[in-house]
């Protein structure tokens, strides 16, 4: 195993490392070392998470050895988190469900399973868990002092009898390294401790304090169905004060749901469950809004009533059903907490952070170290470039003047027939929204008087068409439909029709035969007349205009933020290809607008110095067929249609994971996909 010197620290790497992995390493124990925030972009394939494991855990065995788990340390904990759980699940695997060695106990999921351990493991209890009471460190000598993992847990908890989920617990407040998704620091319900201990008392939960909320909400004054009813952030308090909701009164409000909901689950009948996590919502609710004594926090917020849907009892009552919001819209706020903890040095690294600008501005957080990161592939290995025009000459824009052409959709359907015949294997066609996608697929299925066959046929000819479903309880065989078609050889390949900042933009791998190119079809702004989007703007144009009253740091404003979130979710869609040194592919921008310098300085670093502006179709066609006839490529991995299909619906299956425990002086892993936060 390679040792390379990074200042002044041996780090062990498994293989002869790139050198934009030294450069990503350096950044990363630079930071730690200073004690400073970090943010690191690094495209996926480059072995990020890799180079941070391998960094960090060198830097940490510099300061001391690591603990074998019957000891409190001194030295700091590396808490390894991830953005979502299927992320985190490709480095290590852990939940309660695995862990439960109760009989009756483990056939549960969710917040059931949950429930029934803990009203099991309280000591008042008649039928207390015998397994609980055997998960002190010191009880356990068979742990040994080598690293253990859920394997490991699980035989020691069926050989010798401890709970493997509170072992685990019990472990974390000793452990060097700890993971868990990035969501369980940031929600204070997730931080505390679950070892509560509860009083005999006699409850009683008074449904009427719903019941006056709903009228409240409901005597709200809303003039305009588009713009609903917006208040200040601290408004709530007014609100709630009508229900005699106080901080004094909340926190008692909580503690009865709380113990309402463990006594519930006593309840085996199925007609309970629903009742115990509506309870359990309006308590974490309530948290949130009282987590502050004088409030700060609300400032923040925005208090938004709007009416939904009017189904037939509404229309019958003379009224439609109303949802109260009240939104965050300082990203900021979470990472407060953390320094009120002790952190010294936060790390977020992404392979899509571009425009990283905005992350500090929005974050309000100073991060002296930075990277952009090139990719460890050749320039062979990618093919970028922006089509203005289509195979008639007609501009490609998206814009909302353009979208709902005629002409525009079958000059781009027509566009797509051609990509379909040169692309092998997979193609991925991204669109700005689901309303975009619906209509140009309903234009090319249409008849056209110009040919005797439709633009949809024209391109199921060449390749397998599925189209991302809006429900994500259909992705999964969506993703499957997806693999199969990929694997018939009655065509050239399979193409997925799917939007920004859908599931299929988010997170999944397209490596090799499943996405050999990336089609964006305009720029995905989100939508200027969303209550959230258009409160969210505002905010930050009064924050921006107050920072600059003050002499503050500069704050983004309210259209820089909604142009970077454009950008962001094309970089995040075309990110699914090109996954590793030794795949290859197309990224293929069809707007005009791409071309404009200010829009390309947001794609993402690794692409900008291989992208091209095409004035002429018949060009893009040209290099784009040479690109994938005469370039050399030796890919190690074939498409496996099984194993991809498993892999693929994994990474959308949602798990429990455990929770995440309080801590001391540590380090956090984040990944937006990761980061690291380091104590004082």
């Amino acid at each position: 195993m390679p040792t390379y010197k990074i200042r002044g620290i041996d780090v062990d790497f498994p293989y002869e490392a790139y050198d934009c992995q030294l450069v990503y390493m350096e950044k990363v124990i630079e930071s730690l070392q200073n004690k400073c925030n970090a943010l690191l972009e690094s495209p996926t394939g480059t072995g990020k998470t890799l180079c941070l494991l391998c960094a960090t855990l060198a830097w940490r065995k510099s300061l001391g050895g690591f603990s074998t788990g019957k000891s409190e340390s001194s030295l700091p904990t590396i808490v390894y988190t991830s953005r979502t759980h299927s992320q985190l699940r490709q480095v290590i695997q852990e939940s309660r469900e695995q862990l439960c060695i109760h009989e009756e106990v483990r056939t549960l999921r969710g917040k059931a399973q949950s429930n029934a351990c803990r009203f099991l493991c309280r000591k008042s209890a008649k039928r207390q868990c015998a397994h609980f009471s055997q998960t002190s460190v010191k009880q356990n000598p068979h742990l040994g002092d080598e690293p253990v993992d859920i394997e490991d847990l699980l035989k020691i908890g069926q050989q010798f009898g401890p709970c493997p989920y509170y072992i685990s617990r019990e472990l974390s407040k000793v452990v060097d390294i700890l993971f868990a998704p990035y969501n369980y620091l940031i929600d204070p319900s997730y931080r505390k401790s679950l070892g509560i201990d509860w009083d005999s008392s006699v409850l009683i939960f008074d449904e009427a304090l719903l019941l006056k909320l709903e009228k409240g909400i409901a005597d709200v004054p809303i003039e305009s169905s588009e713009l609903g009813f917006t208040r200040p952030g601290p408004y709530i308090y007014e609100l709630l004060a009508n229900l005699n909701l106080t901080h004094d009164t909340a926190t008692k409000l909580i503690d009865i749901i709380e113990e309402a909901a463990v006594l519930l689950e006593e309840d085996k009948q199925q007609k309970s469950q629903g009742t115990v996590c509506r309870l359990e919502s309006i308590a974490d609710i309530l948290k949130l809004i009282f987590k502050d004594k004088n409030n700060a926090h609300a400032t923040f917020y925005r208090v938004h009533v709007r009416e939904g849907q009017s189904y037939a009892p509404d229309v019958l009552k003379g009224k439609a059903p109303r949802t109260l919001s009240w939104w965050c819209f300082n990203p900021g706020i979470a990472m407060e907490e953390f320094s009120k903890r002790g952190v010294g040095s936060i790390i977020l690294t992404s392979g899509t952070l571009s425009p990283m600008e905005s992350f500090a501005q929005e974050l309000r957080l100073n991060f002296p170290v930075r990277l952009e990161n090139p990719h460890v592939i050749s320039s062979n290995q990618i093919w970028a470039g922006v089509v203005g025009v289509g195979p008639s000459g007609h501009s490609f824009n998206s814009s909302y003047r353009n979208r709902d052409s005629v002409e525009y959709k079958r000059e781009l359907g027509n566009a797509i027939v051609n990509f379909a015949r040169i692309v092998p294997d997979g193609l991925l066609v991204f669109f700005p929204s689901y309303y975009v996608l619906d209509k140009s697929i309903e234009c090319w299925k249409s008849v056209d008087n110009t040919s005797s066959t439709t633009i949809w046929e024209r391109i199921s000819r060449y390749k397998k068409p599925v189209i991302e479903p809006r429900q994500s309880s259909l992705f999964p065989s969506a993703i499957q439909d997806y693999m199969a078609k990929l694997k018939d050889t009655s065509s050239s390949g399979a193409v997925f029709f799917a939007v920004c900042r859908g599931k299929v933009s988010e997170g999944l791998d397209f490596a090799d035969q499943t996405g050999r190119a990336v089609i964006i079809t305009g720029v995905p702004f989100p939508m200027r007349t969303d209550p959230k989007v258009r409160l969210k703007r505002e905010f930050l144009d009064q924050q921006a205009a107050s920072s600059r009253d003050n002499n503050k740091f500069q704050i983004l404003t309210g259209e820089g933020w909604y142009g970077q979130q454009a950008s962001r979710a094309v970089n995040q869609a075309v990110g699914r290809v090109i996954r590793h040194r030794h795949d290859y592919g197309a990224i293929i921008f069809c707007d005009e607008r791409f071309s404009n310098a200010n829009q390309q300085s947001q794609i993402s670093l690794w692409i900008r110095p291989h992208l091209k502006c095409h004035s002429r179709f018949g060009d893009v066609i040209f290099t784009l067929s040479r690109f994938f006839r005469d370039g050399v490529f030796s890919s190690s991995t074939m498409l496996k249609s099984t194993e991809k299909v498993t892999q693929m619906s994994q990474q959308v299956e949602k798990v429990q994971m455990r929770r995440l425990p309080k801590y001391r002086q540590c380090f956090l892993f984040f990944k937006i996909k990761a980061s690291v936060i380091q104590a004082n």
